[in-house]
Parts: C-alpha cells; structure tokens; sequence
C-alpha cells in the first residue's frame, strides 16, 4: 500500500529471523526507521530503503518525521513485539486516525516470550516490569516473597542495580538469571543471587529473572492499602494505617485514574493509591518545602518514583493540575475556598474524601454533607497496651471522614 506504515517485529537474530511477510516488507520499504542496532541487523542487498535512525528524544519527533515521508512506504523496526513496551504503541497513539487505521503491525517474538521459553515458566504467571527509560525504585513496589518477575533492562549495568537494590530491600538471597541475546547464537545465561552478584557489566541486550526470597527479618509490605506506619519517614503527619486503609477503600482507586492528595503530609494515601495499580497516577500537594521533599523520598523508596509532589498551598497550588478521578483533603481544611476549588475540579462521577479530627473542620464536614449527601463516618482505633502488669486500650483521636460522589455522567 502506498504510504502505508508497517511496523515491524525483529529480533536479536536479525534477518535470518524473520518471517516472509516481514521480509517482504522490509525490502519493499522507501524508508526504514528504527534504532542503529536494529538497522544494523538488515542487509543492504536485501533492504534497500533510505535508513533513518530515531532522533532523541523519540516521542516528539514522530509526527514531523512521519509527515516529511509522507506517501512513501515507511517500515519502523522495533524489538520483538512493537505492541509490547514498544514503539508500536508510540506511533499507535501519536498519529492521526486516518493514518492508525493504515498502520500494519507484524509481531516477532518478545523477549520475555523467549525467556519464558527457557526458563519454563507460565508467561501468564509472571510479572514484566520494564526500566527502560524508567527509574530503578520503580522496581521495590513489585517486590513480594516468592514471587517471579521478568525485568527488561536498560542496559550492561542494569542488572548489577538490580542486585543491590534486592540487598538493600532485604531480598538479597533472590536467584538472578540474566538472559542476554535471546534468540540469537550469541545467547547466553548468567546465573547468581542478589547477594552475591559478580557482574558490574552484561551485555546490555538482556532480560532479568527473578526469583523473590525475601529475609525472614525484612519488612513484609502487602500488595493493598495499609501498609505499616513503620515503612514511611514521617514529623507525625500521617494518615495512620488504620484510617489509611478505610481512606484508600473509599477512594476507591482504578486504573489509569488520578489522584490529588491534598495536604500530602508523608504522601502515604497517594502512595498507596499509585501502589494499587502500576497505571495509577497521583499528585501531592504540600505547602512545607521538608515535607514535600520527605514524600518524594516515601514514594522512591515504596516503588512508586513517579508519583509528582507539587510545593504550594492548596487550593492556590492546584491551579494548572490535570483534572483528577478522585481528590483526598487531609489537611487544610479550613483554609477558605479549598473545597469549593475541590469540588468545582471534579468531573462527574468523580470521588472526594476528606478526614479531619477537629472539630472546626468537622462542622465544616457535616454543613457539606448535608448539601451534598454522600457518607459522613467516624472511625475510632483503639491499640492494646500495657496498663501495670495488665492491659488495656489507648484511644486514638477519632478520625471524621466525608465521602462524596459528584453527581451526573462523566462526559
């Protein structure tokens, strides 16, 4: 098809890998786009195309490059499967509708396919994590005792951040195996523990395998809201773990979907909304310049580097936010005009929860409630502790929650 793009799967080895219809298509191509690595895997005779490397950074420059070869027959090479961490999702999202529905993906086999492959294990039984382009806490969020997780590696020095990120974590005794050059005669294995991990350098095409083993003295974090208190750095602004859960369920995270965390304190309610799913997205907005910095180190360290911390004052800091799925007010509630500018950013559908445990702010609570419905809670903890040689209840102050929907269909 004139014009068309096609987008094409490719492997470590290269050519001689290749499918015929994806051969064909690479030798009919007036352009062939992809990274130097991979144009270096086809053959000139074979392919004789005008070759241009993607520039960096890649994402902004694909419409203008796409559109200064517009109508000629463009192939883009991308490793294994374009629909996999690939840039077949890049183009699908970046180029007009007229031009996605022309576009012709043909897959190769994905390198976690091939490390499955070898290892024997149940592709759906296993979590990929990619740190291409991505930071290395993401990493700690999947971390779980006994668990099986692929990692696609940035590089040859990946896969000695890994090892001192399973030690520093407490899961030193985790088997690595790097699996280099999958699907090429190159392939080959490298087998260790975090512990113990010789390698400062691979080759830097490699995926890494995990085998969790978690320390019998290392902190135990769950996969849902609630986490210990103990797992957060904190000046005691903190949405305790108790309440913390019962906060996280009336938030009611979904993926993809977005968070204000209003008065983020340590940032644990938007820390755990973003640990619920990887798609998850939060913003944390904090007037004091150390607490804003304490989030951001509470996030990296939790796995969720990605949540933004912004420093202002609510509501005047929430100009310009994106418009959230769900805002959590916990502190600041009396500041005038923040849960008008709460509920005015809402869409319909929307949810707000706001805690306090004053009772200014829970006046403030109830007059909304009753204008706008919702749950109106109070939760009360209370923790065993010794009393003289027996024991007895320590009252925690007692938390007042407002939970809301905004009402109508979301466009």
């Amino acid at each position: 098809m004139n014009g068309a793009i096609s987008v094409v799967g490719i492997g470590a080895d290269g050519w001689d890998g290749l499918p015929a219809r994806s051969r064909r298509v690479l030798s009919a191509a007036e352009v062939l786009i992809g990274g130097p690595r991979q144009l270096g895997l086809l053959p000139a005779a074979e392919c004789p195309g005008e070759r241009i490397a993607w520039p960096s950074p890649l994402r902004p420059a694909v419409p203008g490059l796409l559109a200064a070869h517009e109508g000629r027959r463009i192939a883009v090479l991308a490793s294994g499967d374009p629909m996999f961490y690939g840039i077949g999702r890049t183009l699908a999202e970046t180029v007009d509708a007229e031009r996605r529905a022309a576009l012709r993906v043909l897959p190769h086999p994905s390198s976690v396919s091939y490390a499955c492959a070898r290892l024997g294990w149940a592709l759906e039984a296993v979590e990929t994590l990619s740190l291409v382009g991505r930071p290395l806490a993401a990493l700690s969020a999947s971390l779980h005792d006994g668990r099986r997780l692929l990692v696609l590696s940035e590089g040859a020095e990946t896969p000695g951040a890994v090892a001192a990120l399973l030690r520093e974590k407490g899961f030193p005794e985790t088997r690595m195996r790097v699996l280099e050059q999958l699907g090429s005669d190159r392939e080959r294995i490298v087998d260790g523990t975090a512990a113990t991990w010789p390698h400062e350098r691979t080759d830097p095409l490699n995926v890494i395998a995990l085998d969790l083993v978690r320390s019998p003295g290392a902190p135990r974090l769950g996969a849902v809201p609630g986490l210990p208190d103990e797992a957060y750095e904190h000046d005691g602004q903190l949405t305790k773990r108790y309440v913390r859960a019962a906060t996280l369920a009336a938030l009611a995270p979904a993926p993809g979907e977005l968070l204000w965390d209003i008065g983020g304190g340590s940032g644990s309610i938007g820390i755990e909304w973003m640990r619920t799913d990887r798609a998850c997205r939060a913003v944390a907005v904090e007037k004091d310049p150390e607490r804003a910095a304490r989030i951001a180190r509470n996030a990296s360290g939790l796995g969720v580097p990605a949540l933004r911390v912004v420093t202002a004052a609510a509501p005047g800091g929430l100009a310009g936010l994106p418009t959230p799925d769900a805002v959590f007010i916990g502190g600041g509630l009396t500041a005038p005009g923040l849960l008008d500018a709460c509920w005015d950013a809402l869409p319909a559908g929307g949810r707000l929860v706001a805690n306090t445990v004053t009772m200014e702010s829970e006046a403030l609570l109830a007059e909304r409630y009753r204008e706008h419905g919702g749950e109106l809670v109070r939760l009360a903890v209370a923790q065993a502790v010794p009393v003289g040689g027996f024991t007895g209840w320590r009252q925690a102050m007692p938390v007042t929650q407002w939970s809301v929907t905004k009402p109508g269909v979301r466009a």
